[in-house]
């Protein structure tokens, strides 16, 4: 893409928001515009890359995924705190199968005066690859958001007073929201939050 078109769209941008009733710094407009080239990114490679949800498993219809408008002030931030006890517990896929997972801590949220924790999980992977996941209901579920849940990427660091940035306008949709072929690990109840999350991904299908 060119300079030109860059700024061009960054212009566009700055216009819709500013003429809706936001005013947003520059620095959270280029956020934005990193956002909606990352989603813009990902359809295309949904759409065109064989090993896509849509393409691997049996042609999918695809259509651009559906998102809310992306906001700023969905970026949480918070430390992860340890569980004392990290349990293991069972994680029903959409298929019924039962998985393994440790409920490794939890981050500690605050959106607009609501505070909220978010659970965090570790999982083994062939006994020697270990990955952890952020996975998540809230009220606007089954509604405006896929009914199984959304998915967050996490990556752990080893510092302990890390402050973890928890982005809800990355939220997505496991690859079950597209077809059947696929199963996805289903959030607890405990991994409900009592908040619209109305950022990231909506559903694919009405």
């Amino acid at each position: 893409m060119s300079k030109y078109l860059q700024l061009l769209l960054l212009i566009s941008a700055t216009f819709f928001l500013t003429s809706c009733g936001k005013d947003y710094t520059q620095a959270e407009l280029e956020y934005i515009k990193t956002i909606q080239d990352s989603r813009t990114e990902k359809d295309s490679i949904f759409q065109n890359d064989s090993s896509s949800p849509f393409n691997f498993k049996g042609k999918a219809e695809f259509h651009p995924l559906n998102y809310f408008n992306i906001d700023p002030e969905f970026v949480l931030k918070s430390k992860l705190y340890d569980y004392n006890t990290k349990d293991t517990i069972a994680i029903f896929g959409t298929k019924g199968e039962e998985r393994s997972s440790v409920r490794y801590g939890y981050l500690k949220l605050n959106y607009k005066e609501t505070e909220f924790d978010l659970n965090v999980y570790e999982t083994i992977y062939q006994d020697t690859l270990e990955y952890y996941s952020i996975w998540f209901t809230d009220e606007t579920t089954n509604d405006e958001t896929y009914g199984v849940g959304r998915y967050i990427n996490f990556e752990h660091d080893e510092n302990l007073d890390h402050i973890y940035k928890i982005d809800f306008n990355t939220a997505y949709n496991p690859y079950c929201a597209y077809t059947s072929t696929y199963s996805c690990a289903i959030p607890t109840k405990e991994d409900h939050i009592a908040v619209a999350i109305k950022a990231g991904e909506k559903k694919f299908h009405d």
